[in-house]
């Protein structure tokens, strides 16, 4: 089965007209000579506004601001006028059009996340350079994003643990020079009203004070029945000019989200049909799960000289996700009565991250260089309790295609997950980018990181362990322009994640590894206005958890896994008017080594083929002038659902268009039960 997720849009763009007085008759006139202004406040940098959809530069892949073009490695930007023209209100609307970027678990509609790219699962997010992804957390709002940039491949070096297929790093909105402030609102078929406030502007005469302010507010009915959620946030930011040569910048986002726990659809190997996809087998009386997100941090930048610069900053998390749910033990045999568990959660978890980078450009050895340094340290604690009623099949039961609602809720009477666990982690890196010729680049780097888990059970019959290693990944990189506008580069580079769990034997697993290989072209067509970039990949991954031989109850870390395939996407202005993103992604991916799957498995939720296309047409001229039409696909694959000899195939539950798809891939935090691998997730 394929799904194929079609949008429509109509934009209207509002442009700004100038008037000269008209010369009057008579009047002797001068011709002037032309003359091309170029003011340095306009110029794109790495962490700025991009007007339409082509950015030229960023600083994700490099931590410098590098050109895309010398970058070896494939980025795609998602700017902000393609935010706006989707009309995306959370980040999984923009990256469906980033390229080769699937839809993973969203636990439960709550907002956190997951993607897949180039063949594996990752929620590696970032922040201006800082992590945001850790314990449960909700994505940022669409309001709030200046850019968002996904990193194919390995990000290991400069980024520190992470999964080798990609990594995403969003850029906030930062303050303006001049006042502005823009209100906007939403609404749809389902019942969502949605409303925003973007104001910025100097605070002072001499524009050292800056400030950005962003606001959201959400709530309403969704296609779900009995689904309602909210969500309210407001993130300033707040920039200081010390002198010419110190720029300080505080931002902060805070989030509060509250929705159900809405797991989807279910698809047992005995289930008679699929229910209607508007159906929630939960309990409106049961409330909703309050995800509550605060998230400060401190930057600074200063510039010792011309040449090298100071920069940095402290970020703080803090976050919870508690409240009552409901979820599904399992199928009776007649294939429509679903058993169910009501719980009841409470996830606590705070995060400290420390950063300090220099950077600097000099000549030696005859080679121009740009040399980045830097060190980290981060301190993660987490801590958490899930108390559920009983686990039965035939416990708390659903009709799945006629429910009737209104049940009493059943006691809590087992207590499946009480624990904590804090993640500590040490780092320092270099990286030189070395013109060796005109036109050809190389870029060198490693990391060296070490970390320290220590996990905490305190349910009867479980583990406590504790886990630290070292690890060191390194990247190289080459970049050669064929000619002024094409260029081909490649690339190898390692990644390394800790495992979770506890061995048979009681202490921890050996982290995943990863390593990876790219070789690409990037080529800038119709005078710059449109850039084609295309890449070919193979990555492998060992250290993977696998059934322990010995006791199938345990893992061992013994796995391997390998994807390869093919990136292309082209984006930019095809005519002052058209406006486009276009994307295709082939992804091989499957597992090569396992105690219990065979060599082949293809991997869980990876698509074979992937498409996306978006195409806005804006009238430059007459009455229509600032009238915007334009469209949005996008194609995925069939996917496995699970590792038997039965396949289940979907796609992606789409919040705000009336298309969509559902997921399979395992929840984060998933539930105890031999049928857990047949129970979709959304």
């Amino acid at each position: 089965m394929r799904r194929t997720l079609v949008s429509l849009c109509v934009i209207q763009a509002i442009s700004q007209a100038a008037w000269a007085d008209q010369v009057t008759a008579g009047q002797p006139s001068v011709e002037l000579q032309n003359i091309d202004i170029q003011g340095a406040a306009n110029a794109e940098t790495a962490q700025g506004p991009v007007e339409g959809y082509r950015a030229t530069r960023s600083a994700s892949a490099t931590r410098t601001d590098t050109s895309l073009h010398e970058t070896p490695q494939s980025v795609s930007v998602v700017t902000r006028d393609a935010v706006e023209d989707i009309g995306s209100t959370r980040l999984q609307d923009a990256l469906d059009y980033a390229g080769g970027v699937g839809r993973a678990n969203n636990f439960g509609g709550q907002g956190l996340t997951t993607f897949t790219v180039r063949g594996f699962t990752t929620g590696e997010f970032y922040r201006n350079g800082f992590p945001i992804n850790r314990g449960y957390p909700n994505m940022p709002d669409a309001n709030t994003i200046e850019r968002l940039e996904v990193l194919r491949g390995p990000a290991t070096t400069l980024y520190g643990r992470g999964d080798p297929g990609g990594t995403f790093n969003v850029v906030s909105k930062q303050p303006l020079a001049e006042r502005k402030v823009t209100l906007g609102s939403q609404l749809n078929d389902q019942g969502m009203k949605r409303g925003t406030l973007d104001a910025s502007g100097p605070l002072d005469d001499e524009g050292r004070f800056a400030y950005r302010l962003n606001v959201v507010g959400e709530g309403g009915d969704t296609f779900r029945d009995h689904v309602e959620t909210e969500r309210y946030g407001v993130a300033p930011v707040l920039s200081w000019e010390v002198n010419d040569a110190t720029r300080i910048t505080f931002e902060g986002d805070f989030m509060r989200n509250n929705a159900p726990l809405d797991r989807g659809l279910t698809r047992y190997a005995n289930q008679a049909s699929t229910a209607s996809r508007d159906t929630f087998f939960g309990e409106k009386s049961v409330g909703k799960l309050h995800n509550d997100n605060n998230m400060a941090q401190l930057r600074f930048d200063h510039d010792l000289n011309a040449d090298w610069k100071l920069g940095g900053g402290v970020q703080l998390l803090d976050g919870s996700l508690q409240g009552n749910a409901i979820e599904a033990n399992g199928l009776a045999a007649d294939g429509r009565t679903l058993g169910r568990n009501f719980n009841y959660r409470k996830l606590e978890w705070t995060d400290r991250d420390v950063q300090l980078n220099l950077t600097g450009h000099f000549s030696a050895g005859g080679f121009d260089h740009t040399l980045l340094t830097g060190v980290e340290y981060e301190d993660y604690d987490y801590k958490s309790i899930i108390q559920r009623s009983s686990g039965a099949v035939g416990a708390y039961p659903i009709d799945i295609f006629n429910p009737v609602y209104g049940q009493a809720r059943p006691a809590l009477t087992r207590t499946t997950t009480h624990d904590k666990e804090n993640l500590k982690t040490w780092a320092a890196f270099v990286q030189d980018q070395v013109a060796l010729t005109e036109r050809l680049k190389l870029l060198g780097g490693v990391r060296l990181e070490r970390f320290e888990h220590d996990y905490d059970s305190f349910l009867p019959g479980t583990s406590s362990w504790t886990a630290s290693d070292n690890a060191v990944t390194p990247r190289v990189g080459l970049s050669y322009d064929l000619t002024d506008t094409i260029a081909v580069y490649a690339n190898t580079a390692r990644s390394f994640k800790p495992n979770s769990g506890a061995s048979r034997l009681g202490g921890g697993f050996k982290p995943e590894e990863g390593k990876s290989y790219e070789i690409g072209t990037k080529w800038e067509a119709l005078e710059g206005q449109l850039s084609v970039d295309a890449a070919i990949y193979q990555i492998e991954k060992r250290n993977v958890l696998t059934t322990d031989p010995v006791d199938s109850t345990f893992s061992v870390a013994a796995g391997e896994v390998r994807s390869r395939g093919l990136d292309l996407n082209v984006v930019g202005n095809l005519t002052p008017e058209w406006r486009m993103m276009g994307s295709y992604a082939y992804v091989d991916a499957e597992v090569t080594k396992d105690n219990t799957l065979r060599s082949g498995t293809r991997l869980m939720n990876i698509p074979e083929q992937t498409f996306s296309l978006l195409n806005v047409y804006e009238f430059q001229e007459g009455a229509l002038r600032g009238l915007g039409l334009g469209g949005g696909g996008r194609y995925v694959d069939q996917r496995a659902g699970r590792h038997r000899q039965c396949r289940l195939f979907d796609g992606q539950l789409h919040r705000v268009r009336p298309a969509g798809l559902l997921q399979g891939q395992p929840a984060r935090e998933a539930q105890p039960g031999p049928e857990e691998r047949l129970r979709y997730r959304v």
